[in-house]
């Protein structure tokens, strides 16, 4: 069965296709509530399948939905992987994990962030310690807490804007921009001052479904940054972990190593090194017993300047705006288009390189030493 991408953003919808894939395959689902609603009064939740033996020591994991709009990929892959695993049998020692939909009110609000305004993968940073600090995005905070989506006050913004650009290039407008920063609730790639709902969700799921794992191969599924229609596979981390060696050796040049950092040069992925507070990381960091790899899928899709007005326009509406009206609604299209274009090639490409990876991913399971092992 061919699930095929949403026309349009639908949460009750993914979420109907995601459990009907898991019951089809046998698999066994546990629900997280989240405490509010979606914009049709729906209830929102995140979905864990567990498919295979509950006691494998092998897991390969998929979470969807890190950055809420960017779900309605991950989700409609997860389904459709399911539907195809549903026909075959996994090893003893193996099971497959769908995480599908972490940040479930951004999916269902169309948005980036969550309920907070928080990026989720700004939030995973230890809150008991001094937060990290961007004093270069000071200097740009007016432009995104501007109160006009037109008029006087957003081209007053609007050549702010401009003016970075000429002096420092798209690029490097983007790599301080999202970095992340700890002190605007107000702002654009905004981190928090706690750990979310999602993040603490998260780490639960973590605990209980991947604490006894010896080997554990996890992939947080994006779109937005790189080339269009190109699924970049990346690990994504503070510094070299035990398995990426195995990583590197499973995927070969298809793999590119990004290792954070305050002062890391600007990625040619688009992707930026210098944020702090990744789920990747976050994981890593909460399994130390296991030896995971830990993978990032991110879809390309259009180039930087309308994405960052797409961005811009729907911080906009969240702030001052009515997401139900029609210049909302407009908004929040033009968002969803930005993360999940509607050109059917983009959709195939995805999809066929998604299951590619994921089943190279599950092929090689059986054969990793776990860490520690002669």
């Amino acid at each position: 069965m061919k699930i095929g991408f949403p026309v349009e953003p639908d949460f009750a919808a993914q979420r109907q296709h995601f459990l009907h894939a898991a019951q089809l395959a046998g698999a066994t689902v546990t629900s997280y509530a989240h405490p509010l609603k979606g914009p049709k009064g729906e209830a929102l939740a995140t979905d864990v399948a567990w498919l295979g033996n509950a006691a494998a020591r092998r897991v390969l994991v998929a979470v969807s939905g890190t950055h809420g709009v960017e779900g309605y990929y991950g989700s409609t892959c997860q389904a459709q992987w399911l539907h195809e695993l549903a026909a075959r049998s996994l090893p003893d020692d193996v099971a497959v994990m769908m995480v599908h939909l972490i940040n479930p009110w951004g999916t269902a609000w169309v948005r980036r962030v969550n309920e907070d305004n928080v990026d989720l993968n700004r939030n995973y940073v230890d809150f008991g310690a001094p937060l990290p600090l961007n004093p270069r995005y000071e200097e740009l905070h007016e432009i995104y807490a501007c109160p006009d989506i037109d008029g006087p006050q957003r081209h007053y913004a609007d050549t702010l804007l401009e003016r970075q650009v000429e002096s420092l290039g798209w690029s490097g407008v983007q790599a301080i921009v999202g970095a992340g920063q700890y002190r605007h609730a107000d702002g654009l790639f905004y981190g928090g001052q706690a750990a979310t709902w999602s993040n603490r969700t998260l780490h639960e799921i973590a605990q209980r479904f991947l604490k006894p794992a010896q080997v554990a191969i996890s992939f947080d599924l994006h779109t937005g940054a790189g080339a269009f229609g190109h699924p970049m596979l990346m690990a994504i981390a503070q510094s070299a972990y035990p398995a990426l060696a195995d990583a590197q050796h499973l995927y070969g040049p298809w793999l590119y190593t990004l290792l954070t950092h305050a002062d890391a040069a600007i990625s040619e992925t688009g992707v930026v090194a210098r944020a702090t507070g990744y789920a990747s990381q976050a994981l890593l960091d909460a399994l130390p017993d296991t030896h995971l790899m830990q993978l990032v899928i991110e879809c390309g899709t259009y180039p930087e300047a309308p994405m960052h007005t797409a961005l811009r326009d729907d911080h906009w509406l969240h702030l001052y705006g009515d997401p139900r009206d029609a210049r909302g609604r407009a908004i929040s299209r033009a968002l969803f288009e930005s993360f999940l274009p509607a050109d059917a090639d983009w959709r195939e490409l995805v999809w066929l390189r998604t299951r590619q990876i994921w089943e190279r991913a599950l092929a090689a399971l059986p054969g990793i030493a776990p860490a520690g092992a002669p």
